[in-house]
């Protein structure tokens, strides 16, 4: 299973799908709270080229985007493959 990495906000309701999801389907992450850390935020931005939004979602390293994203590649069929590598 690939390492997935979501950077959040706690008062984001798209984070809180995208966690959901991430959960329903028994993935673990590393979840980062960028709302008071300054250099995580700029860290976000610099591995998602400029996002500033939240969530921003990795998966093996790879910037996958944001909930939207990550609905879409399992509407799709194509997360678990991702999640596997």
């Amino acid at each position: 299973m690939q390492q997935v990495e979501i950077y959040t906000t706690q008062l984001c309701g798209f984070c809180h799908r995208a966690k959901g999801l991430l959960k329903s389907k028994g993935v673990s992450f590393t979840e980062y709270d960028v709302s008071r850390d300054a250099a995580k935020r700029q860290e976000m931005m610099q591995r998602a080229k400029g996002g500033r939004t939240v969530p921003q979602i990795f998966i093996g390293g790879k910037h996958v985007g944001g909930s939207d994203e990550l609905a879409a590649l399992e509407r799709g069929g194509k997360l678990d493959k991702i999640l596997k590598g």
